[in-house]
């Protein structure tokens, strides 16, 4: 399946639009985590924990909105827009969502 971030795909017409599709995905900070990645930024290094965690949640909201699209018939997912977002009542959630428009290609 093609997923881009823009909004027609060159050589490929778009031959019906199949409505919008999201996936979702929510990583909790770890204590652990937290201690080791303030350490890091301390000595001004950067926080390969975080990193990975954000890279899988990324990774996993791409994967179910490909899912939700492959459950429509489609060819490609056009328009993908992918926000972070800062959740629950000490900021200790951190929320990433992938949405962009599932078409079918001629």
């Amino acid at each position: 399946m093609i997923v881009s971030t823009t909004s027609a795909l060159d050589g490929h017409p778009v031959a019906e639009y199949l409505g919008i599709v999201t996936g979702e995905a929510i990583i909790g900070a770890n204590i652990f985590k937290d201690i080791f990645a303030g350490i890091r930024d301390i000595v001004g290094g950067r926080s390969g924990a975080y990193e990975d965690a954000l890279r899988r949640a990324r990774e996993d909201a791409l994967r179910e909105m490909v899912s939700q699209a492959h459950g429509r018939g489609a060819d490609a997912v056009i328009g993908v827009d992918v926000d972070y977002e800062v959740l629950g009542t000490s900021n200790g959630m951190l929320m990433v969502s992938a949405s962009g428009t599932a078409v079918a290609l001629e």
